[in-house]
């Protein structure tokens, strides 16, 4: 269906060029970006600010270290590997050990330590990176996610991304996995997007490839019956994240862990704008409100800005 540009506007949609030179250009300085595009130096700042993320198993740094991966990974049952540097979940590997001790994906298929190797020095030639570059490899434990959220996903782990505008949550997604993003949370690859009230951690509406669906396409659960748990930590963290880091427009990418509750995946200076799909209305009027904010507002504490976001835009 064709939508005229007058329909976006009246919708509040944000688009790509607004997004760009009044929200990214505005509130994030390009010195900062080092700061979330690289997944290690995010997970180090979060840590001594004490905001939760997976556990590092190590890093990998060179060639040379390939070699270790081995005795790295030898009496762990399960990790996750990354490129420090990627983007759009390219290059992640997960994998758990069966009950023969056997390393396996989230599918189910055996994979050879050759095969591991490889992938790792795929990672450190830049084959994932951000323009090609060179780049370290992540080990991470493995997230036990929530078993409220079990039926909800397919195959891999649930995560929800909160735009946080000069330290105010101002909209939210969770992605679901399912058999034909492969297991991956990943919109652009099949994933299903659902719409989250900031005031409640419910349900707004959710969509597959654009398309409006009601029931998850693997599992049938209703999506509508998704309720985020410990959704007002999780909302403090995100919004911490503008404090921990100086950039004011933020794609906070969160899980819900059943041991440590929720826990940050990562952070995106340029964070899409598929979550005004998702939800089935615009970021522009929630940004707008934000905009005229005086400076006293941003330097409020996060729970109290959390507060004021749950009032102006519950849904």
């Amino acid at each position: 269906m064709l939508i005229w540009p007058w329909q976006l506007r009246k919708r509040g949609i944000l688009g790509m060029n607004r997004r760009n030179i009044r929200y990214i250009s505005r509130y994030n300085p390009r010195h900062l970006y080092p700061l979330v595009d690289n997944k290690l130096k995010t997970k180090l700042l979060a840590q001594k600010a004490g905001i939760t993320t997976p556990g590092l198993i190590a890093t990998i740094n060179s060639q040379h270290d390939v070699k270790r991966l081995g005795e790295i990974i030898a009496d762990v049952s399960g990790f996750a590997i990354k490129p420090a540097k990627g983007s759009g979940g390219k290059g992640i590997l997960v994998m758990r050990r069966d009950e023969s001790g056997v390393l396996v994906k989230t599918s189910g298929s055996t994979v050879s330590m050759a095969s591991i190797e490889r992938h790792v020095s795929n990672i450190l030639a830049g084959l994932y990176s951000l323009g090609g570059t060179p780049d370290t490899v992540i080990i991470e434990e493995l997230i036990e996610f929530d078993p409220a959220l079990s039926d909800f996903s397919f195959d891999g782990v649930p995560d929800i991304r909160v735009i946080v505008c000069r330290g105010y949550p101002v909209m939210a997604m969770m992605r679901l996995s399912t058999r034909s993003s492969d297991g991956k949370a990943n919109l652009h690859q099949g994933a299903v997007g659902v719409g989250i009230d900031i005031a409640t951690g419910r349900a707004l509406k959710a969509v597959q490839g654009g398309e409006p669906v009601t029931h998850h396409p693997d599992t049938g659960v209703e999506l509508a019956s998704l309720c985020i748990p410990d959704w007002q930590q999780l909302l403090v963290l995100a919004a911490r994240c503008y404090d921990e880091t100086g950039l004011g427009y933020l794609g906070t990418d969160m899980v819900i862990d059943h041991r440590y509750g929720p826990m940050l995946l990562e952070l995106n200076a340029r964070p899409g704008l598929s979550i005004q799909v998702a939800n089935g209305f615009g970021l522009l009027p929630r940004l707008e409100v934000i905009d005229r904010l005086a400076d006293a507002d941003v330097l409020k504490p996060a729970e109290q800005r959390v507060a004021l976001s749950q009032q102006w835009f519950c849904c």
